[in-house]
């Protein structure tokens, strides 16, 4: 249904997607999932036909974004981040205009409108003023205004930003509704938004794709791995001395704390060694106690900080 093919945009000297491939399938929900800044909305504005990309192309059922603009967007629906709304428009005005901007047919524009409340429960609010709804109705208008014409792909950048607890379940229950008769693409930087919701996982660092995969699988790629949790009173240097003896451990990271005498260390090891008592009197001879030790299974989300932070730092 999608397919982006060696995608790159440049900003001056910052590459802000870098050389991204992949396929969309129809009759899924995919998620892009993506520290702040990592190329997601640019990904997707360049898929809509929003803003052009430096190089490669988007090809949407066949067609391209660069060559065929007008008959790829037919297949669309589009959420920006920020809806475009005009806030001195009824409910029903703005949807009678946007239906208008879409080209949809005379004969279909009522039905079209029609299906497009009912969809996003806006019966109550359609004679109300864009302004003077609460930003969950705002966020449900944009909605709207995506899905009308009922479009084979609804593309929605971080849809539940900024809205309240109640607000955020009630979209995602409507992306999920969504989902059952088209495919849904959704952005965010939270991990339980994706998780929660997609059936498929787009993992993106710094413009890369750096994992895809169902959200089982992801956390698959750390079952065997554990992770060690430890508070010790020593500093980095004297903890560093004692781990890099260990043959065993495959990943460390360092934090300190406001008490400058702490350190905390995460450690990564293969799921069948355990390390714990041997770390214990290893610490304990040099008198660096060990003040906490926790050990748990990665998780999707490790899975994700993992797969983020390591593109920082080879950057």
């Amino acid at each position: 249904m999608i397919e982006v093919k060696n995608l790159v945009k440049k900003y001056g000297n910052h590459l802000a997607v870098d050389h991204l491939d992949f396929t969309i399938e129809p009759g899924k929900i995919y998620g892009f999932l993506g520290p702040n800044g990592a190329g997601k909305s640019t990904t997707m504005n360049i898929m809509t036909g929003y803003i052009g990309a430096t190089e490669g192309d988007v090809l949407i059922n066949g067609h391209s974004i660069v060559e065929e603009p007008k008959e790829a967007k037919k297949y669309i629906g589009y959420l920006p981040e920020i809806p475009p709304l005009y806030m001195d428009m009824k409910v029903i005005e703005y949807l009678k205009f946007a239906a208008e901007l879409k080209g949809i047919e005379s004969g279909k524009k009522a039905k079209a409108i029609t299906e497009a409340i009912e969809l996003t429960k806006l019966h109550d609010v359609s004679d109300r003023l864009i302004k003077n709804l609460s930003k969950g109705y705002r966020q449900r208008v944009g909605l709207a205004q995506a899905v009308l014409g009922m479009p084979d792909i609804i593309i929605l950048d971080e849809p539940t930003v900024g809205l309240d607890p109640k607000q955020i379940i009630e979209i995602r229950d409507l992306i999920k509704n969504l989902g059952k008769n088209h495919t849904v693409i959704l952005s965010s930087h939270i991990l339980q938004e994706v998780s929660v919701v997609c059936d498929y996982i787009m993992i993106i660092s710094h413009g890369k794709l750096v994992a895809s995969d169902t959200p089982d699988n992801l956390e698959k790629l750390m079952e065997n791995t554990t992770k060690l949790s430890l508070k010790v009173k020593a500093d980095k240097n004297n903890i560093e001395n004692i781990l890099n003896s260990f043959d065993e451990i495959e990943n460390v990271e360092y934090t300190t704390g406001r008490d400058e005498t702490m350190t905390d260390v995460n450690i990564t090891t293969p799921v069948d060694i355990d390390i714990r008592e041997k770390l214990f009197y290893s610490f304990a001879e040099n008198k660096m106690p060990i003040y906490e030790m926790t050990s748990t299974k990665m998780t999707l989300e490790d899975v994700f900080l993992e797969l983020t932070q390591e593109k920082k730092e080879d950057e």
